[in-house]
């Protein structure tokens, strides 16, 4: 595994202007794949515990979080609105550059934004951000076009190792001082 605090050295000067934290679903936050569990569930993917630990992690932090995916699905929402409560989730549109507007109107300019996404729909956005990155599956065009390519898989904590790298970046430990003195 790479050594994240001494690698986010090389892109300190870029992940420090970084002030909001967007991502793909399919593909990035999951495996990509995605099950048919019928009417009343729809379409369904499993994420990554760590990677939802450390999005809530960043909120907490300070920074905005939130995804942008062309699919819309209940699990989608249940998932990234409902159970980690991240502050935008837009979804629903293969162009995600109107998504990207939406995220810009929130007050942040495209070099304080990091972008990770896999597909050539989402060219658009890796090519504007202030950090972009991409998983080992993407297209060769899409990790040649990005800053940084993780070593873990989508799904298998690829964003937690993105956002391991900003975190470092800016100096961030989450705090564990008491954790377990209940114990």
């Amino acid at each position: 595994m790479r050594d994240l605090r001494e690698l986010s050295k090389q892109y300190a000067e870029k992940l420090k202007k970084i002030k909001c934290v967007a991502f793909d679903v399919d593909g990035i936050l999951t495996n990509g794949q995605v099950a048919w569990d019928g009417e009343e569930l729809g379409w369904n993917r499993s994420t990554n515990t760590a990677d939802g630990y450390m999005l809530r992690y960043l909120m907490s932090a300070g920074f905005t979080v939130g995804v942008i995916t062309g699919g819309d699905s209940l699990s989608v929402h249940k998932r990234f609105s409902e159970n980690l409560k991240l502050n935008f989730v837009h979804s629903g549109n293969d162009d995600k550059r109107s998504h990207f507007k939406k995220v810009l109107a929130l007050g942040f300019k495209p070099e304080e934004v990091l972008f990770m996404g896999d597909e050539f729909i989402d060219l658009p956005i890796l090519k504007v951000v202030g950090f972009s990155a991409s998983v080992p599956e993407a297209s060769i065009e899409i990790r040649e076009s990005v800053d940084y390519v993780t070593e873990r898989h989508g799904g298998m904590g690829a964003a937690r190792e993105v956002m391991d790298l900003l975190r470092h970046a800016h100096g961030l430990v989450p705090d564990v001082e008491h954790f377990g003195d209940e114990l």
